[in-house]
Protein backbone atom coordinates (compact mmCIF):
# COMPACT_ATOMS: atom_id res chain seq x y z
CA UNK A 1 0.00 0.00 0.00
CA UNK A 2 1.48 3.30 -1.15
CA UNK A 3 -0.18 6.35 0.36
CA UNK A 4 1.04 9.11 -1.95
CA UNK A 5 -0.58 12.48 -1.22
CA UNK A 6 -2.62 10.91 1.59
CA UNK A 7 0.55 10.69 3.69
CA UNK A 8 0.72 14.49 3.86
CA UNK A 9 -2.97 14.80 4.74
CA UNK A 10 -3.11 11.88 7.16
CA UNK A 11 -2.60 13.75 10.43
CA UNK A 12 -5.19 16.37 9.53
CA UNK A 13 -7.75 13.71 8.63
CA UNK A 14 -7.03 11.39 11.55
CA UNK A 15 -7.22 13.80 14.48
CA UNK A 16 -9.70 11.51 16.28
CA UNK A 17 -7.42 8.44 16.32
CA UNK A 18 -7.13 7.33 20.00
CA UNK A 19 -3.36 7.67 20.30
CA UNK A 20 -3.54 8.35 24.04
CA UNK A 21 -5.45 5.10 24.54
CA UNK A 22 -2.70 3.22 22.73
CA UNK A 23 0.01 4.78 24.89
CA UNK A 24 -1.92 3.96 28.06
CA UNK A 25 -2.41 0.37 26.96
CA UNK A 26 1.24 -0.18 25.96
CA UNK A 27 2.38 1.18 29.33
CA UNK A 28 -0.10 -1.03 31.19
CA UNK A 29 0.86 -4.19 29.29
CA UNK A 30 4.57 -3.44 29.68
CA UNK A 31 4.08 -3.33 33.46
CA UNK A 32 1.54 -6.16 33.74
CA UNK A 33 3.63 -8.70 31.85
CA UNK A 34 6.95 -7.63 33.40
CA UNK A 35 8.69 -6.80 30.15
CA UNK A 36 12.31 -6.19 31.21
CA UNK A 37 13.25 -3.62 28.56
CA UNK A 38 11.70 -0.79 26.54
CA UNK A 39 13.14 -1.45 23.09
CA UNK A 40 10.09 -1.14 20.84
CA UNK A 41 9.44 -1.59 17.13
CA UNK A 42 6.53 0.44 15.76
CA UNK A 43 5.71 -1.63 12.68
CA UNK A 44 3.69 0.19 10.00
CA UNK A 45 4.45 3.39 11.91
CA UNK A 46 2.86 5.72 9.36
CA UNK A 47 3.52 9.40 10.07
CA UNK A 48 5.14 8.58 13.40
CA UNK A 49 2.37 9.81 15.68
CA UNK A 50 2.71 6.84 18.02
CA UNK A 51 6.47 6.52 17.55
CA UNK A 52 6.97 10.05 18.84
CA UNK A 53 4.59 9.62 21.76
CA UNK A 54 6.21 6.31 22.74
CA UNK A 55 9.68 7.86 22.54
CA UNK A 56 8.55 10.60 24.91
CA UNK A 57 7.35 7.85 27.28
CA UNK A 58 10.89 6.51 27.48
CA UNK A 59 10.73 3.72 24.91
CA UNK A 60 13.68 3.11 22.61
CA UNK A 61 11.65 3.29 19.41
CA UNK A 62 12.38 2.17 15.88
CA UNK A 63 9.81 2.82 13.15
CA UNK A 64 9.19 0.79 9.99
CA UNK A 65 6.74 1.51 7.20
CA UNK A 66 6.14 0.60 3.56
CA UNK A 67 5.47 4.17 2.44
CA UNK A 68 8.36 6.53 1.71
CA UNK A 69 5.99 9.49 1.98
CA UNK A 70 4.76 8.43 5.42
CA UNK A 71 8.35 8.00 6.60
CA UNK A 72 9.33 11.42 5.27
CA UNK A 73 6.54 12.98 7.34
CA UNK A 74 7.51 10.90 10.40
CA UNK A 75 11.18 11.88 10.17
CA UNK A 76 10.37 15.57 9.84
CA UNK A 77 8.05 15.44 12.85
CA UNK A 78 10.59 13.62 14.99
CA UNK A 79 13.20 16.25 14.17
CA UNK A 80 10.72 19.04 14.99
CA UNK A 81 10.26 17.41 18.40
CA UNK A 82 14.02 17.16 18.95
CA UNK A 83 13.89 13.35 18.91
CA UNK A 84 16.21 10.86 17.27
CA UNK A 85 14.08 7.98 16.01
CA UNK A 86 15.40 5.67 13.28
CA UNK A 87 12.86 5.04 10.54
CA UNK A 88 13.21 2.34 7.89
CA UNK A 89 11.44 1.48 4.66
CA UNK A 90 10.30 -2.15 4.72
CA UNK A 91 7.29 -4.37 4.12
CA UNK A 92 6.12 -5.86 7.44
CA UNK A 93 5.72 -9.27 5.79
CA UNK A 94 9.40 -9.16 4.78
CA UNK A 95 10.87 -7.63 7.92
CA UNK A 96 14.58 -8.35 8.25
CA UNK A 97 17.92 -7.08 9.47
CA UNK A 98 17.04 -5.85 12.96
CA UNK A 99 18.19 -7.00 16.37
CA UNK A 100 15.55 -8.25 18.80
CA UNK A 101 12.96 -6.03 20.48
CA UNK A 102 11.15 -6.20 23.82
CA UNK A 103 7.87 -5.12 22.23
CA UNK A 104 6.65 -5.08 18.64
CA UNK A 105 3.42 -3.28 17.86
CA UNK A 106 1.29 -3.10 14.73
CA UNK A 107 -1.15 -0.37 15.68
CA UNK A 108 -4.15 1.39 14.14
CA UNK A 109 -5.46 -1.61 12.15
CA UNK A 110 -2.40 -1.56 9.90
CA UNK A 111 -2.38 -5.36 9.69
CA UNK A 112 -5.67 -5.15 7.77
CA UNK A 113 -3.83 -3.67 4.79
CA UNK A 114 -2.26 -7.05 4.01
CA UNK A 115 -4.16 -8.69 1.18
CA UNK A 116 -3.52 -12.40 1.71
CA UNK A 117 -3.48 -14.94 4.52
CA UNK A 118 0.13 -15.82 3.70
CA UNK A 119 1.18 -12.18 4.20
CA UNK A 120 -0.41 -12.14 7.65
CA UNK A 121 1.31 -15.39 8.65
CA UNK A 122 4.62 -14.19 7.17
CA UNK A 123 4.30 -11.01 9.26
CA UNK A 124 3.67 -13.04 12.43
CA UNK A 125 6.74 -15.16 11.69
CA UNK A 126 8.89 -12.08 11.07
CA UNK A 127 7.68 -10.52 14.30
CA UNK A 128 8.47 -13.74 16.16
CA UNK A 129 12.01 -13.73 14.75
CA UNK A 130 12.61 -10.15 15.89
CA UNK A 131 11.21 -10.47 19.42
CA UNK A 132 13.30 -11.26 22.47
CA UNK A 133 12.39 -14.31 24.50
CA UNK A 134 9.09 -13.57 26.30
CA UNK A 135 8.78 -10.35 24.27
CA UNK A 136 5.33 -8.85 23.68
CA UNK A 137 3.51 -8.64 20.35
CA UNK A 138 0.64 -6.12 20.37
CA UNK A 139 -1.65 -5.54 17.41
CA UNK A 140 -5.22 -4.62 16.55
CA UNK A 141 -7.52 -5.34 13.63
CA UNK A 142 -10.92 -4.30 12.42
CA UNK A 143 -13.61 -6.76 13.42
CA UNK A 144 -15.69 -8.50 10.78
CA UNK A 145 -18.63 -6.51 12.16
CA UNK A 146 -16.89 -3.21 11.38
CA UNK A 147 -15.84 -4.26 7.88
CA UNK A 148 -19.23 -5.71 6.91
CA UNK A 149 -21.68 -3.56 8.87
CA UNK A 150 -20.02 -0.16 9.27
CA UNK A 151 -17.78 0.23 6.20
CA UNK A 152 -19.47 -1.89 3.56
CA UNK A 153 -21.39 0.04 0.89
CA UNK A 154 -21.22 3.25 2.88
CA UNK A 155 -20.22 6.76 1.90
CA UNK A 156 -18.48 9.09 4.31
CA UNK A 157 -17.87 12.78 3.65
CA UNK A 158 -16.60 15.93 5.27
CA UNK A 159 -16.82 19.47 3.96
CA UNK A 160 -14.17 21.71 5.51
CA UNK A 161 -12.78 24.98 4.27
CA UNK A 162 -9.21 23.72 3.86
CA UNK A 163 -9.73 20.03 3.10
CA UNK A 164 -12.80 18.01 2.16
CA UNK A 165 -13.24 14.40 1.18
CA UNK A 166 -15.66 11.85 -0.20
CA UNK A 167 -15.01 8.26 0.86
CA UNK A 168 -16.87 5.34 -0.73
CA UNK A 169 -16.45 1.83 0.74
CA UNK A 170 -17.47 -1.30 -1.12
CA UNK A 171 -16.93 -5.06 -1.20
CA UNK A 172 -13.38 -6.15 -1.93
CA UNK A 173 -12.17 -9.16 -3.89
CA UNK A 174 -11.76 -11.38 -0.83
CA UNK A 175 -14.19 -12.39 1.94
CA UNK A 176 -14.40 -9.81 4.76
CA UNK A 177 -12.52 -7.26 2.71
CA UNK A 178 -13.38 -3.72 1.74
CA UNK A 179 -12.02 -1.19 -0.73
CA UNK A 180 -12.03 2.50 0.15
CA UNK A 181 -12.28 4.86 -2.82
CA UNK A 182 -11.05 8.22 -1.52
CA UNK A 183 -11.24 11.65 -3.14
CA UNK A 184 -9.66 14.64 -1.39
CA UNK A 185 -10.14 18.31 -2.21
CA UNK A 186 -7.33 20.40 -0.75
CA UNK A 187 -7.12 24.17 -0.73
CA UNK A 188 -3.78 25.38 -2.08
CA UNK A 189 -2.84 28.61 -0.31
CA UNK A 190 -0.77 29.93 -3.22
CA UNK A 191 -3.60 29.79 -5.75
CA UNK A 192 -6.70 29.81 -3.57
CA UNK A 193 -7.99 26.88 -5.63
CA UNK A 194 -8.79 23.31 -4.64
CA UNK A 195 -6.78 20.39 -5.98
CA UNK A 196 -8.29 16.91 -6.16
CA UNK A 197 -6.40 13.77 -5.19
CA UNK A 198 -7.75 10.22 -5.59
CA UNK A 199 -6.57 7.05 -3.84
CA UNK A 200 -7.78 3.48 -3.44
CA UNK A 201 -7.15 1.68 -0.14
CA UNK A 202 -7.79 -1.98 0.67
CA UNK A 203 -8.45 -3.69 4.01
CA UNK A 204 -9.18 -7.30 4.93
CA UNK A 205 -9.85 -9.02 8.22
CA UNK A 206 -10.50 -12.53 9.57
CA UNK A 207 -12.39 -14.21 12.42
CA UNK A 208 -10.82 -13.86 15.85
CA UNK A 209 -10.17 -17.60 16.13
CA UNK A 210 -8.24 -17.48 12.84
CA UNK A 211 -5.84 -14.90 14.27
CA UNK A 212 -5.51 -17.03 17.40
CA UNK A 213 -4.65 -20.09 15.32
CA UNK A 214 -2.02 -18.25 13.29
CA UNK A 215 -0.43 -16.83 16.44
CA UNK A 216 -0.07 -20.30 17.98
CA UNK A 217 1.20 -21.71 14.69
CA UNK A 218 3.87 -18.99 14.53
CA UNK A 219 5.18 -19.60 18.06
CA UNK A 220 3.18 -17.19 20.23
CA UNK A 221 1.25 -17.63 23.44
CA UNK A 222 -1.92 -15.56 23.45
CA UNK A 223 -2.17 -13.48 26.64
CA UNK A 224 -5.25 -11.36 26.07
CA UNK A 225 -7.96 -10.43 23.57
CA UNK A 226 -10.05 -7.32 24.12
CA UNK A 227 -11.90 -4.71 22.09
CA UNK A 228 -12.13 -0.96 21.76
CA UNK A 229 -9.72 -0.34 24.67
CA UNK A 230 -12.10 -1.91 27.16
CA UNK A 231 -11.48 -4.83 29.49
CA UNK A 232 -13.14 -8.17 28.79
CA UNK A 233 -13.74 -10.27 25.68
CA UNK A 234 -15.03 -8.64 22.48
CA UNK A 235 -18.78 -8.36 22.09
CA UNK A 236 -20.74 -8.99 18.90
CA UNK A 237 -20.54 -5.31 17.89
CA UNK A 238 -16.93 -4.69 18.86
CA UNK A 239 -15.10 -2.68 16.21
CA UNK A 240 -11.38 -2.87 17.09
CA UNK A 241 -10.03 -6.23 18.28
CA UNK A 242 -6.79 -6.00 20.28
CA UNK A 243 -4.43 -8.95 20.68
CA UNK A 244 -1.62 -9.29 23.21
CA UNK A 245 0.74 -12.24 22.72
CA UNK A 246 4.20 -13.22 23.84
CA UNK A 247 6.95 -15.13 22.17
CA UNK A 248 7.17 -18.70 23.46
CA UNK A 249 10.61 -19.95 24.44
Amino acid sequence: MSYGKFAYLYDRLMEDVPYDSWIKMVNEKHAKFNVPGKKLLDLACGTGQLSIRLRKQGYDVTGVDLSEDMLAVAQAKAEENGLQIPFYLQNMAELEGFSEFDIIGIFCDSLNYLETESEVKDTFLRVHTHLKSEGLFIFDVHSIYKIMQIFMNQTFAENDEEISYIWHSYQGEYPNSVEHDLSFFVLEEETGKYNRYDELHFQRTYPIDQYESWLRECGFELLDISADFEEGPPGSQAERIIFIAKKRN
